[in-house]
């Protein structure tokens, strides 16, 4: 089987999925001939800038767009390794030559943001007197690192994740299309991962389909991806909000010991609350983010105990015992040190200081 994303990847605007506040003005503009000099696309990874970038130039001059194409007037750069003013000067001097096969040259600069501030300097003379030939089109994940005076100039799209039931539409038609056969409530976990990103959830359908040539269960879709049951990462939060510290301990020793990360018990446990908000739960949003390496597991263990009454201390605590927190969290409710520091070290099978060196707090 070919990947899935080479093959199922958007070669027209109109093939793009969730996007459509980008790619409708986009095509609007290329039947009303109304083509900018400058465009900018920001967004999270994986919802599809670099490739609408693509598609965009190749429509822009008419050109036929396939994977294997290579026309030079379309030159893509990483913003990453070439992010030096030498490497704009070179740019700015190879975009006075006219265009050799289309009507304009276009440069995609990919990841944009990490320029020099030389470089964007030198960039944003070109922007500001660009040759009529010229088209840039940049793309960032990171909006707030590329300069007003470059931002600017251009215009600004904006790319989102995709909702879970669009993406979970188009990977069951791609299974179906592939003969992957999956129970429904396993591409669901799929779609969940890819988190939004339909180019991740099609890579994770390509990664999962060898799995099994009869069903792809849930089960093995879990194995897969080292996750827990969605049921004990509900035990786990119920746990939290009924401040049983014994039920927390055992359920999270038992994932510990079956080689589920605590990052990834973290995370699923961040999916569950935003997806069914409470307001005991909400809580944990604040410090959930920070359990990873270093000290994961014991980062994990300290965000379920922070709010736990028995644990809890006066909100004043006395001048001689100050406490450095690790999360917004323990700056309001902050538990006993030496309490915790013993119920971490039960879970974890040792005192905190071997396990990996130094103090998780």
């Amino acid at each position: 089987m070919k990947a899935l994303y080479r093959k199922y990847r958007p070669l027209s605007l109109a093939e793009v999925i969730g996007q459509e506040q980008v790619t409708v003005p986009l095509s609007n503009a290329l039947k009303e001939g109304k083509v900018g000099h400058a465009y900018l696309f920001t967004g999270p990874r994986g919802t599809g800038k670099t490739s609408v970038a693509r598609i965009f130039a190749h429509a822009v001059n008419g050109f036929s767009y396939k994977l294997e194409d290579d026309y030079v007037d379309i030159i893509e750069i990483d913003g990453a390794s070439n992010r030096g003013i030498e490497n704009i000067r070179e740019i700015r001097e190879k975009a006075a030559i006219k265009p050799t096969q289309g009507k304009y040259k276009i440069y995609i600069i990919d990841e944009v943001h990490m320029l020099t501030r030389e470089a964007f300097n030198a960039l944003l003379k070109t922007l500001e007197e660009p040759p009529a030939h010229v088209i840039f089109i940049m793309a960032t994940t990171d909006f707030h690192k590329v300069p007003i005076t470059i931002t600017s100039r251009a215009e600004t799209y904006n790319f989102k994740l995709v909702e879970p039931e669009v993406v979970l539409e188009h990977l069951d038609s791609i299974a179906k299309k592939e003969n992957i056969k999956i129970e429904p409530e396993a591409l669901k976990i799929v779609v969940r991962r890819g988190g939004g990103s339909f180019r991740d959830s099609l890579s994770l359908l390509d990664q999962i389909s060898h799995l099994s040539t009869d069903l792809i269960t849930t089960g093995m879709i879990e194995e897969a991806f080292g996750l827990p049951e969605d049921k004990i990462i509900d035990d786990v939060i119920q746990a939290y909000i009924e401040s049983d510290v014994v039920k927390i301990t055992t359920l999270l020793k038992d994932l510990y010991s079956r080689g589920v990360k605590a990052e990834i018990i973290a995370e699923e446990m961040i999916t569950k609350i935003i997806e069914n908000p409470n307001t005991p739960a909400l809580k944990l949003l604040n410090s959930l983010p920070e359990v990873k390496a270093p000290f994961a597991e014991a980062r994990l263990i300290y965000a379920l105990a922070a709010t736990v009454p028995t644990l809890s201390r006066p909100a004043t605590p006395a001048p001689s015992r100050p406490a450095t927190p690790v999360s917004p969290v323990s700056s309001t409710i902050s538990p006993k040190k030496a309490d915790l520091k013993s119920r971490i070290s039960d879970i974890l099978g040792g005192e905190v200081e071997s396990y990996g060196g130094g103090s998780p707090f």
